[in-house]
């Protein structure tokens, strides 16, 4: 990554669009799982000004019963995608290309940072080959 490069993540980075949920949970995406990470991706042609990758985070409340908590474990995936979403962007041969990712959390405990970091690491460059 280069200097000019920033690490950012922004709104349009997320994916708040129900149609592109459902596309992708219902069969259009492909899965794999790093424990205690899930993520569910589809390649998808861009429209108009859409990010060459966008994600969400999912944490389900019968994991963590407190918002504190589940926010915290969010912020931690969100955290770790800003930093490596570069591993994604640079392997995307065609400019006209960009990948919906969400990930989910698959246990009720936490984990260190640098453990999700790990982790999101390990699926984002499983990911890109992929791809």
């Amino acid at each position: 990554m280069s200097a000019a490069e920033r690490f950012t993540l922004s709104k349009e980075e997320r994916i708040c669009s129900k149609k592109l949920i459902n596309e992708l949970f219902t069969g259009n995406g492909r899965s794999m799982t790093a424990f205690p990470l899930r993520v569910v991706f589809m390649k998808r042609t861009i429209v108009d000004d859409q990010p060459r990758a966008a994600m969400l985070v999912s944490v389900p409340k019968r994991y963590f019963k407190h918002a504190v908590d589940r926010n915290r474990v969010k912020r931690q995936v969100r955290e770790a995608f800003r930093r490596h979403k570069s591993m994604i962007t640079q392997n995307l041969t065609d400019d006209h290309e960009s990948v919906a990712m969400a990930f989910v959390w698959l246990t009720n405990e936490k984990y260190p940072s640098s453990e999700v970091e790990n982790r999101m690491v390990r699926l984002l460059t499983r990911i890109s080959e992929c791809l």
